[in-house]
């Protein structure tokens, strides 16, 4: 099975809104799923820059799927949605 690939951006806008907090995700992902998914952070996934106005940061990628006002419970739902599917 192909791992899921999870990137969190570090972008300052992302780090300032709560990126910070998915730092713990390095911790949490292995211990839970073990070499199933892959995470990293990312210096910027240029994802508040398409639409500032509209800014929904901090940003988290799942695989091809972006997480707006991303958290760690809703990062872990996707992680747990992309494993069900597979």
């Amino acid at each position: 099975m192909e791992k899921i690939s999870v990137k969190v951006c570090l972008g300052t806008t992302c780090f300032v809104m709560g990126s910070a907090n998915l730092q713990e995700l390095i911790d949490i992902v292995p211990a839970k799923y073990g070499d199933k998914v892959d995470v990293s952070g990312v210096p910027c996934l240029g994802l508040c820059s398409t639409d500032w106005e509209f800014s929904k940061a901090p940003y988290v990628k799942v695989d091809n799927d972006i997480i707006k006002e991303a958290t760690v419970e809703k990062v872990l739902s996707a992680i747990n949605a992309k494993l069900e599917s597979k």
